[in-house]
């Protein structure tokens, strides 16, 4: 077992040097600076596609955590710039917050405030301050918290809305993309909330935000998580009151491992062990309901209806909430099922002529090519975090 693993982690590294390399080296736009906004699955550049603060966050994120891994220079310096790009466009000097999209010369063209967006900027920074100490870096994590609290936070019925306006005033159209239901609080905006104030929490231990961190996972516990079936419901109204009934597989399982990790930087026995059971559940219902025979996981299913394409980035978060099930029981199916899924990923995810990931494969595995390589959705972080996590937990065997 030990040298299946160390094989396993190889292969691993190798692909991680691979997407970050293609990033490096296709990615920079010199003449705007930062990151272009879009590339094809061709190859083809889009100079002038806009930049949004989700690529940009977790490009941010995913260079700051590369090098915190590896200790490579070179990732530390794409991150140098990465901070830099973030606080001299995004971050808005006058209203607080990040925009959520500029144009490709860095010129804000939607201000909107969406508190997903806010999220990962602070994922971002918070990583970039584990990477070097910038304590710049820290404070601006800090105050998109605060801002986050001060403008989001629902006081009556609790957790976040999704969005408000430049000068955080209401908006009609809240959703965070075209294919969302228009409702003020999602799955998707909280888990992205929880993730990065576990993050800062790391090198920020101030009670309040751990405070907002144990009401978070109580809100996945008991309003997101349907508790019958351990699934996710994706979108509610102002009083929880559920508004969807579409299954995420992908959300599912990367749920499974964020929670239990957020109550393990938290420190909280009774919540970790609460939170272990649900986990496995998850993961559970994951494998049963949402993966093919070969370990890959589909899209998602509404109603009778199984979307049977498979995306890039739930693959990555299985293989997390596998090993971390693995982690948690010490059933070694769980690790078999991680391997599956890794052997899917090279063969049908992995671009073997171009680079990267294909976003997704249909059904027999063929990837569909109009799609991005790179854009405001197609980023680096799921793939990455993936690698390092499970390379990380698995040499800590």
């Amino acid at each position: 077992m030990k040298r299946a693993i160390t094989e396993l982690i190889e292969s691993q590294n190798s692909e991680f040097e691979s997407i970050l390399n293609y990033w490096i080296k296709h990615t920079l736009d010199e003449k705007n600076g930062g990151f272009y906004g879009s590339i094809l699955s061709s190859g083809v550049v889009d100079k002038n596609a806009s930049k949004g603060a989700i690529l940009n966050g977790r490009i941010l994120w995913t260079f700051s955590a590369a090098y915190n891994f590896s200790k490579d220079e070179k990732y530390l310096k794409i991150a140098d710039r990465a901070f830099e790009y973030m606080v001299d466009h995004f971050v808005d000097k006058k209203n607080g917050g990040v925009y959520w999209e500029l144009d490709c010369m860095g010129n804000p063209i939607n201000t909107r405030k969406q508190a997903y967006a806010l999220g990962f900027a602070i994922y971002g920074f918070s990583e970039y301050f584990r990477a070097t100490g910038n304590e710049k870096s820290l404070e601006f994590a800090e105050q998109l918290f605060w801002t986050i609290e001060k403008n989001f936070y629902d006081k009556e019925f609790g957790g976040y809305i999704e969005a408000l306006s430049e000068e955080w005033e209401p908006l009609e159209d809240m959703r965070l993309s075209v294919i969302d239901a228009n409702e003020p609080k999602s799955m998707n905006t909280h888990l992205h909330i929880l993730e990065p104030y576990t993050n800062l929490y790391r090198c920020w231990k101030n009670p309040i935000l751990g405070e907002s961190i144990k009401r978070l996972i109580r809100v996945f516990l008991d309003k997101i998580i349907d508790n019958r079936t351990a699934h996710f419901n994706l979108f509610f109204d102002m009083q929880w009151n559920v508004k969807s009934t579409a299954v995420s597989y992908g959300h599912d399982i990367e749920g499974s491992w964020l929670l239990f990790e957020a109550a393990e930087v938290l420190g909280d026995h009774e919540l970790i062990e609460e939170v272990k059971k649900m986990a496995i559940r998850m993961v559970d219902v994951t494998r049963d309901e949402g993966s093919d025979k070969d370990g890959s996981i589909f899209a998602e299913r509404e109603g009778n209806h199984l979307d049977t394409d498979k995306h890039w980035w739930p693959q990555a978060e299985a293989m997390v909430g596998y090993v971390n099930a693995w982690q948690l029981t010490g059933n070694k199916s769980y690790l078999d099922e991680a391997e599956k899924v890794w052997n899917f990923i090279k063969l049908k995810i992995v671009d073997r002529e171009l680079g990267e990931w294909f976003w997704k494969v249909d059904f027999e595995g063929n990837p569909y090519t109009a799609d991005e390589k790179t854009g405001f959705w197609k980023c680096p972080y799921h793939n990455t975090r993936s690698l390092i996590e499970v390379m990380t937990r698995l040499k800590n065997f």
